[in-house]
């Protein structure tokens, strides 16, 4: 028996935007040559310091302050917060497929992000106007795959588990929406999540 979907609910970050770090380390060399692999390596060492401002355990200014130290103050808040969010592109295939969905399902978007990826990187973005509901991982105080996100999509749709869908590029997140009773799709690309969408009647 054909499952029925009543939602679908998208990654952000490398379905719909692809993001790419070297894109920051650039910006930074720019400013003091070796600034930029010196940023990331710290960034990567100390990756707990991300997770906890996209679970929102710190505050954006608190940040603020640990990356401006690493930078030397070398660079001021207004232009940290615009060359840590220049690393996102449009993946407009994908993109283009939120109309077509919209016309049948509920559409979530479920990212684990930050606050300054929001304003200064992709808020702006055309194809947000297509999802009913943003479900961001600083304003739940909860990252994929921790239960609690998906949950609080689920608070919005009102719909059982089994009829959400759910596309990312990371397997141990689409495991972790499967655990909680979805179906999952890892993204690997436009033509494989066409053919998965195809394989479920999605369209």
């Amino acid at each position: 028996m054909q499952q029925k979907y009543s939602v679908i609910v998208f990654d952000l970050g490398n379905v719909l935007i692809p993001f790419n770090y070297d894109l920051v380390i650039k910006k930074f060399n720019e400013v003091s040559k070796g600034l930029g692999e010196k940023f990331l390596n710290f960034y990567k060492e100390n990756y707990y310091i991300h997770r906890q401002f996209e679970r929102g355990e710190i505050s954006e200014d608190d940040f603020i302050d640990k990356m401006l130290f690493v930078l030397e103050h070398k660079v001021d808040k207004e232009k940290f917060c615009r060359d840590y969010s220049a690393l996102f592109t449009v993946n407009e295939d994908v993109a283009d497929l939120l109309p077509l969905l919209k016309e049948k399902y509920k559409l979530i978007l479920l990212s684990n992000t930050n606050p300054i990826h929001r304003k200064y990187g992709w808020n702006y973005y055309d194809f947000l106007k297509y999802f009913d509901k943003l479900i961001l991982s600083y304003e739940v105080g909860a990252y994929k795959p921790e239960e609690k996100i998906y949950k609080a999509a689920e608070a919005f749709s009102q719909k059982p588990p089994q009829e959400h869908l759910f596309i990312d590029d990371v397997a141990e997140y689409v495991q972790g929406a499967k655990n909680i009773g979805w179906d999952g799709i890892q993204f690997s690309g436009y033509y494989n999540l066409l053919n998965e969408l195809n394989l479920r009647n999605i369209f």
